[in-house]
């Protein structure tokens, strides 16, 4: 199902890369699923110039325009799910339900989403002004307005090519705003068939341009362009703290949803079980290669034991393997060089004095592919415990009392999504307003996908999804009047 000599795709126009095109690669078969094209920074400035000079007149169209040409993106979208899952499914090791339902789905429920009219203007209470040396009495009405931003540099992160992107490109179109989108080096050609869907729905040429490479300038120029706006972007903390500093410097508007470590807080009253499947999440769910993974477990002392020992158990069900099995839980990892960062983890962990608990299964022989693993009998204080691995791995952290396990869930840098596990749903919540993180699930992984999501500290800046995305990707603008 190669994809070949995949083109850029800038100010309305498929162009071939000035830079040729580097191998995308199956981390399932280590095969070559297509080519992706490497943009020059001649052509990265061209896409960020055609979206300044698209923003004007695609700002001047009606919501309702811009709606209705979401609602044709979603369609087209959903009417090729296999095809588009397939793709999705070569380019990441995602599993077949994972390609079709979280991947592809959501990104045509994203689109969906935003293919509808929200009020873009409120009225404030009128001001009653005394006279004084400002004037005379009078009333003074105001009504707020939200604009668009702008250009919006959107540039997404590998675990998730359609949903990721979706989440960005959508709210900002809906804003009136234009884009232009740098997809992961890892897996850049189903953004491409999104952009496809986009022209077929008859998205203005220059509103929506892909540009897409290896090489750290691509993204480099789109950031530091003097046509962009705004940014977001998905990824590690580490690249998000260099974006930051560019944004910095040109007061460009920023959006960023960076790592995170999230603590599953399991208390002596939990059901075992539901924190077990819950937590067993971070081995299925792109193996691990999700920020809002419950990835570092604070348990109880009462439940600790319990709660090891069933979900090593647990992790020694799950099948690990090609992806496109119907009984594969587990796929790979997205390259050689995230498998070796992953296992080096492990094996600092062990290091470290962790019990590792790992399933004695034979891996394929080819594909990136690490099996679900335990890591217990940790410490808040070691590496494995305070850095994101970003794989199938979960530490384990006991604790005694309530404050202990506020306090260790707190003790990161990361506060993205944490978790708690109670049998007493006062004492949950009460915890769950303590934690310093951007969300909290109780006695649940699930989200509620109108719910605004983003973190604190090192874990972002700023909250999208639902309404919430609508404002991010908005400047509020006061019109006040003489009454």
């Amino acid at each position: 199902m190669a994809v070949e000599g995949q083109r850029l795709f800038v100010g309305g126009r498929w162009v071939d890369p000035d830079g040729g095109h580097y191998a995308v690669t199956d981390p399932a078969t280590e095969e070559t699923v297509g080519w992706a094209p490497e943009a020059s920074r001649e052509q990265t400035r061209a896409a960020c110039a055609a979206a300044g000079e698209a923003f004007g007149a695609w700002s001047r169209t009606t919501a309702e325009e811009r709606a209705a040409i979401l609602g044709r993106a979603a369609d087209l979208v959903r009417g090729q799910l296999v095809a588009h899952a397939e793709l999705a499914q070569a380019e990441t090791g995602a599993t077949t339900g994972t390609a079709r339902g979280m991947q592809v789905g959501v990104g045509a429920a994203r689109f969906r989403r935003y293919a509808r009219v929200e009020p873009a203007e409120w009225a404030i209470p009128p001001q009653i002004n005394e006279a004084g040396p400002m004037g005379r009495a009078g009333v003074m009405g105001a009504l707020a307005v939200r604009q668009a931003v702008g250009v919006v540099a959107c540039i997404t992160s590998y675990n998730n090519p359609w949903a990721n992107p979706a989440g960005k490109i959508a709210p900002a179109l809906a804003m009136g705003n234009t884009v232009v989108v740098k997809p992961a080096p890892q897996d850049p050609l189903s953004v491409y068939r999104m952009a496809e869907a986009l022209e077929a729905a008859g998205v203005p040429p220059g509103v929506v341009n892909v540009v897409s490479g290896e090489a750290v300038e691509v993204g480099e120029e789109v950031v530091a362009s003097p046509d962009v706006d705004m940014v977001s972007f998905t990824g590690s903390t580490a690249v998000g703290q260099r974006i930051a500093e560019v944004c910095g410097r040109g007061m460009k508007r920023q959006l960023m949803e960076l790592g995170g470590k999230g603590a599953a807080v399991v208390f002596d009253d939990a059901d075992v079980g539901s924190a077990v499947a819950g937590i067993g999440t971070t081995f299925s769910f792109y193996s691990g290669q999700i920020c809002t993974a419950p990835t570092r477990v604070l348990a109880q002392r009462g439940v600790y034991e319990r709660l090891v020992e069933q979900l090593g158990a647990y992790a020694g069900r799950l099948k690990v393997g090609d992806p496109r099995e119907r009984d594969t839980v587990v796929g790979p990892v997205i390259s050689a060089a995230h498998r070796d960062r992953v296992e080096s983890y492990v094996e600092l962990g062990r290091k470290e004095g962790a019990v590792v608990l790992a399933p004695d299964g034979q891996l394929p022989d080819r594909g990136f592919y690490i099996g679900p693993t335990v890591l217990a009998d940790c410490t808040n204080d070691m590496r494995v415990a305070r850095e994101e691995i970003f794989g199938p791995v979960v530490v384990v952290i006991p604790f005694d009392e309530e404050e202990e396990g506020v306090a260790l869930a707190n003790d990161s840098d990361y506060g993205l999504i944490d978790y708690v596990w109670s049998g007493d749903v006062a004492k949950a919540f009460r915890v769950a307003r303590r934690l310093r993180a951007g969300g909290v699930g109780v006695n649940t992984v699930g989200r509620n996908m109108e719910a605004p999501f983003g973190g604190f500290k090192k874990s972002g800046v700023g909250r999208d999804v639902g309404s919430y995305a609508l404002h991010a990707y908005s400047e509020v603008q006061a019109i006040v009047w003489p009454g």
